[in-house]
């Protein structure tokens, strides 16, 4: 596809949200109350995870400084209520991207930061080794989220039932698990290898093999500012961009880093249709590197919780992240 084509875009393309951000200092980002590899905030205050890193490369591409972010945690009810008031520009709060959400709210998916699916946290010693042996059961789950559904549309076709739980916030879901109130703790996988490490003897438990539904955590922004939504998802998009490139320059003259490097050049002769300045990219991948990095530490085994990318690699290794080009 011919580069003229980005001539059409005026270069002066700033959103007023990107406006307010400049104005304000700081990305205002709505994370979980607290998932260990996700949005965790730590003894020292500062916030770690998959998702508070996406948030760290907006804000490093928008204010050139990864730390210019306001933290805004929720309960999972109430992770898009800042987003349609204005007082939060971004969500990235292990929220699943659904078409009823999308249809129903005032928010658009910026793009995929996980893809997983519906899990069972159960304990090692329970006997129960997949999702029909919790039938008749009570299960925890998370008040706002789509779990209740997701175990409705897995059991009835099957002709049996479970009784879910809702709590308001993952706390108190996790707690209710541990007390032995109910059988399973039910959630996205990714986030139950989190909440199991939480547990005062994680050994004890297992998060079953069984998923029970496509749970592909987004960012989400209002769907009033295009602009702002370009920027976000182009973040996004580089992050990937960037894994890839480095995969390919490998073997050759300057390795990874001169595939990344090049990613950053891309990409960034495009910040002026952005509203950004040809450094924006460089930030963004300066703020925590590719979508790769960002995964082997928050989820990885470099995290201690050695989740397998599985759907998340690139799709050059089977998964689904599909780098989208930055010519």
């Amino acid at each position: 596809m011919s580069d003229a084509l980005t001539l059409n875009r005026p270069a002066t393309a700033a959103g007023r949200t990107l406006d307010g951000v400049r104005a304000r200092g700081a990305v205002r980002a709505v994370v979980s109350r607290g998932i260990r590899g996700l949005s965790l905030r730590g003894a020292d205050g500062r916030w770690t995870g998959l998702d508070t890193d996406v948030a760290r490369a907006v804000a490093a591409a928008a204010l050139g400084d990864p730390e210019a972010v306001e933290w805004l945690p929720a309960d999972p009810a109430g992770r898009l209520d800042p987003l349609r008031s204005g007082d939060a520009d971004l969500t990235v709060c292990n929220l699943t991207w659904t078409l009823g959400r999308e249809a129903a709210w005032p928010v658009l998916f910026a793009g995929v930061t996980c893809y997983d699916g519906e899990g069972f946290l159960v304990r090692r010693d329970s006997g129960v080794h997949g999702p029909a042996d919790l039938a008749g059961r009570r299960l925890a789950v998370q008040a706002g989220t789509t779990s209740a559904a997701n175990l409705a549309a897995w059991y009835g076709p099957r002709g049996l039932s479970v009784e879910p739980v809702a709590y308001p916030t993952p706390a108190e879901t996790l707690a209710a698990y541990a007390s032995g109130d109910c059988a399973a703790y039910v959630l996205d996988r990714t986030a139950l290898a989190g909440e199991r490490a939480a547990l005062p003897d994680p050994e004890a438990h297992v998060i079953l093999d069984d998923a029970i539904s496509r749970e592909p955590m987004a960012a989400a922004v209002r769907d009033d500012d295009p602009d702002w939504y370009r920027l976000c998802r182009w973040v996004l998009q580089l992050l990937v961009a960037a894994e890839h490139h480095a995969d390919e320059a490998e073997r050759g003259p300057g390795g990874r880093a001169a595939g990344i490097a090049e990613a950053a050049r891309l990409a960034g002769r495009h910040g002026p249709a952005l509203g950004l300045d040809e450094d924006w990219a460089a930030r963004a991948l300066g703020a925590g590197g590719t979508y790769g990095d960002l995964y082997e530490r928050n989820l990885g085994a470099a995290s201690g919780l050695g989740v397998p990318r599985g759907l998340n690699e690139l799709w050059t290794r089977g998964g689904l992240h599909y780098a989208v080009p930055l010519a």
